[in-house]
């Protein structure tokens, strides 16, 4: 939602506020039908079956995230940067053509539409894989209209990127509970029987985060060793 509200932000400013609002607006709706229409088809899939359908994706962005994750916190890539990508959206912006239709900046509505609807499939995917799983699609859905709710607030107090935000270190914790709740349920959507049932949770956790740990010191170990080899040779 943070990197939505920064192209948002980039669409308002530099095409005009109506034309960003009107994209927010047909991209939430469009994520909002998303999920009314594949929650109720989720849920008649057998629970061993969806269990193992959603762990593999769970694993799937999870893992993607976590490595992203390791590989800034060790240095292999450079940290998210929302004043920098803010700038970035907000120079292409003022730089393209101005078509309007139906008293919209076509430009400004498409970019606010597109960055809303891609990032917000994230959420959706999050909200029906939690939801189903555990049998309540509404509260996961509760749960993300808070987040859009605080972030949206906070955009509008402010009318900035929020580049202050710990997004890596967010990102990070998410990318690890993804992993997690992957883990544990394609498991047990395979056959497994977990010992404690569901709090081996806990256990999964542990493993990943030590592992993520793990990772981070021995890639930042390579780094500097890269590092002081180059300026060796230099």
């Amino acid at each position: 939602m943070v990197e939505a509200l920064t192209i948002v932000l980039a669409a308002g400013v530099a095409r005009g506020w109506r034309s960003a609002l009107a994209g927010l607006g047909a991209a939430a709706l469009a994520l909002a039908v998303a999920v009314a229409a594949l929650g109720p088809a989720l849920t008649v899939i057998p629970i061993d079956a969806l269990r193992l359908v959603v762990g593999a994706l769970l694993l799937v962005f999870g893992l993607q995230w976590l490595r992203k994750a390791i590989l800034r916190a060790s240095g292999y890539r450079s940290l998210h940067d929302e004043d920098a990508i803010f700038t970035r959206e907000l120079a292409e912006a003022r730089g393209a053509a101005r078509i309007e239709h139906a008293g919209l900046d076509w430009y400004g509505f498409t970019l606010a539409f597109k960055g809303v609807l891609l990032e917000g499939l994230e959420v959706v995917f999050i909200v029906l894989t939690f939801g189903s799983a555990q049998g309540s699609i509404s509260l996961a859905a509760a749960g993300a209209a808070g987040a859009v709710v605080l972030v949206a607030a906070v955009g509008i107090a402010v009318r900035a990127p929020l580049a202050r935000v710990p997004e890596n270190t967010l990102k990070f914790a998410v990318g690890v509970m993804l992993t997690t709740f992957g883990i544990f349920w394609a498991a047990e959507g395979a056959g497994a029987h977990w010992p404690g049932s569901d709090a081996s949770i806990a256990g999964v956790l542990g493993f990943v985060v030590l592992a993520s740990f793990i990772l981070v010191r021995l890639l930042r170990r390579e780094r500097r060793t890269q590092l002081r080899t180059a300026e060796l040779r230099a």
